[in-house]
């Protein structure tokens, strides 16, 4: 793996770590949805605008990741440079507040989000997702999405979920592996405090590989068999020819978190997606002067966001 990809995928979590970024104003947004296992359940994001806009942007952040994310924060502001309003999305649980966790597959959150009050004046809706995100936008879109999504793009995204995570359990991941998994934790520290989970925080805490963790916490909370049997029934991958909504994918040629090799293959039979891999740039972090070929100028957000505007 090339350093230039660990250099554009830490270079700007921890520039933003020191220098967070300003994002436009915002709300807190809320939303509820009934859940066969735990209930209602409230969802929460941050909601950016003037409310002027017909066109909004849902951002879904990645595994471990939450609406404060820096790359949620960029695509809020490239959002607001387009004259869109904006909505950062924290899955169930993210906001540390919740009183359970989401997995690859979720797709409720996402359309409880989108049919929310707050979004019903917003004639057009467009999906940008990074990461974990991307695959459970990917899979929203191949069921029966909402019929005002007219656009959308994921970043990044771990399509084939059993290679991305036996790749980040090696050990050249164990920085990226432990950053995630202590977010996890701490998301489900949280959702202990509220309810019974199906394994004491004492020994979740203990695991250190994202198989494990799949297999002994998300496993039995939402009814996969276990971890191999939740990547086989979440994957992307497997739906992505089911898939009729304008679809952007962008990828970085060495991402360190999600291989290339483990999303080309898919990628090259997705006939129906905009396929665009970078030669420069690391997980869900680009240099400023990157050039999509979309045609459009600005970061690598705006260019998406205008793509995704062309398509509407």
């Amino acid at each position: 793996m090339s350093w230039q990809g660990h250099f554009w995928t830490l270079g700007p979590f921890l520039r933003h770590s020191l220098l967070p970024a300003t994002v436009p104003d915002w709300q807190r947004w809320q939303t509820s949805l009934d859940d066969g296992v735990v209930g209602t359940l409230e969802l929460s994001g941050r909601l950016s605008g003037s409310g002027d806009s017909d066109a909004i942007v849902v951002i879904v952040h990645g595994l471990g990741g939450s609406a404060t994310s820096y790359y949620a924060r960029r695509a809020a502001l490239a959002a607001s440079r387009a004259g869109m309003d904006s909505l950062r999305l924290n899955l169930r649980g993210a906001d540390r507040s919740g009183a359970d966790y989401y997995h690859a597959g979720l797709t409720d959150d996402l359309d409880a989000a989108l049919r929310s009050p707050a979004l019903a004046r917003y004639g057009t809706i467009l999906l940008l997702a990074y990461s974990l995100g991307g695959n459970m936008v990917l899979r929203y879109l191949a069921d029966r999405p909402e019929e005002r999504v007219r656009a959308v793009a994921a970043v990044c995204s771990p399509i084939d979920l059993k290679p991305g995570a036996r790749a980040i359990d090696q050990p050249r991941g164990f920085f990226y592996r432990r950053h995630i998994l202590r977010a996890l934790k701490d998301i489900y520290r949280k959702v202990a405090e509220r309810r019974e989970v199906p394994l004491p925080t004492s020994e979740a805490n203990r695991i250190d590989t994202i198989e494990q963790w799949d297999e002994r916490i998300i496993a039995p909370r939402h009814g996969f068999a276990g971890a191999e049997d939740y990547w086989a029934k979440t994957s992307a991958c497997h739906v992505l020819g089911d898939i009729a909504t304008p679809t952007l994918f962008v990828a970085a040629e060495r991402d360190p978190m999600v291989p290339i090799d483990t999303v080309r293959p898919w990628l090259q039979n997705a006939t129906r997606l905009r396929r665009v891999v970078a030669s420069r740039g690391g997980h869900v972090g680009f240099p400023q002067e990157t050039d999509l070929g979309l045609g459009f100028g600005g970061t690598v957000e705006d260019q998406v966001l205008q793509w995704m505007l062309a398509h509407t």
